[in-house]
């Protein structure tokens, strides 16, 4: 089973996700006679060693750490060794700082090669590698250097999440919640209705979740390529995510988008937008899947990571709220509000 979700780009142009069973079939997706340069990190090359020695590959470290200018350096330099060219297409095979790289790399080498992804991860494929945002951190803030640059394809196999350890799927599942929240009440009514074993067990249920949580960022990506407006939406959790994450290296980052979104609900009804049985219930989901609900950092310290977050303006930061399930709205919150907003009730 195969579906092929095409995203329009801004010039016309479209970006090719295919979701099902599509890894056997990597070489139709490739340019013809064009010279493939795989990135890839060392766990992933382990793995799929058999698929990826059929082409040149550069492969970089593990984790969040190496999602950096060095990393950016080390590939650009490895690839001038290489003698690559313009013509060349790049091939990012990975998760989503895999992708995030590679896809800044293609974007910027020679002012543009063309390329395109294999997704190993859950939350690379409903996320990370769909839409054209690639970029690196800097003094540990997520992605405050980036690009827009939609790949040519992304192929997202299921049966490659096999291999993913058990957090790593659950933290990918995440992102799947919050696309249901911003515009898909039945993908968020599947996580009302299963638990977190029917996710991982039952194949065509998280083929429907994946294909649904693609749509929802085609629609969105479609209607804004280049983050202007409703794109924005897509950040539904991350804002406080991104401090969680920089505040604590406890968590996952699909962990810290779970709490995340918690946070923007609490914040949603203490404004006024959403009511509080609904705030409850996207807690409880979120619970059921077994995510954690609390950072166990201070208010205090949240608020301040905010302070630097890249979507400020002045003394205020745009947030995602929710008045309901798919229905959600971008406003700025002063920082002056943002400790007794963030905070639990006693």
């Amino acid at each position: 089973m195969k579906e092929t979700i095409a995203v329009r780009k801004g010039d016309g142009s479209t970006s090719q996700v295919v979701v099902g069973d599509v890894l056997g079939t990597l070489p139709d997706y490739l340019p013809a006679g064009k010279r493939v340069i795989v990135i890839t990190d060392a766990n992933v090359y382990d793995l799929y060693a058999p698929v990826i020695d059929r082409y040149e590959k550069i492969v970089i470290g593990q984790g969040e750490g190496n999602k950096t200018h060095a990393t950016l350096l080390e590939i650009y330099e490895r690839l001038l060794e290489m003698e690559a060219d313009r013509g060349c297409f790049i091939l990012g095979f990975g998760g989503g700082i895999v992708t995030d790289i590679a896809g800044f790399v293609a974007t910027t080498y020679m002012r543009g090669v063309r390329f395109g992804f294999v997704a190993t991860t859950l939350l690379a494929q409903v996320d990370a590698s769909i839409g054209g945002k690639n970029g690196v951190n800097v003094g540990g803030y997520k992605n405050m250097v980036g690009t827009f640059s939609q790949p040519g394809f992304v192929l997202c196999d299921p049966n490659v999440l096999r291999t993913l350890p058990k957090r790593e799927f659950r933290a990918g599942l995440a992102e799947i919640v919050k696309a249901g929240l911003i515009a898909d009440p039945a993908l968020f009514a599947l996580f009302e209705n299963h638990f977190f074993e029917d996710f991982s067990e039952d194949g065509p249920l998280l083929l429907e979740a994946i294909a649904r949580a693609i749509r929802v960022k085609k629609q969105i990506v479609e209607a804004d390529e280049r983050e202007a407006g409703e794109r924005r939406k897509l950040n539904l959790g991350h804002t406080f995510a991104h401090a969680i994450e920089k505040s604590s290296r406890r968590f996952l980052h699909g962990e810290a988008v779970a709490i995340g979104t918690v946070t923007a609900a609490r914040v949603s009804c203490k404004l006024g937008l959403l009511d509080a049985a609904l705030a409850e219930r996207i807690r409880t989901v979120i619970e059921r899947m077994g995510f954690p609900v609390d950072a166990g950092v201070s208010d205090y310290r949240l608020a301040e990571a905010l302070r630097l977050d890249k979507k400020k303006e002045g003394d205020e930061v745009a947030l995602v709220l929710l008045r309901g399930v798919g229905d959600c709205v971008i406003r700025p919150v002063p920082f002056d509000q943002m400790e007794t907003l963030i905070a639990e009730e006693e």
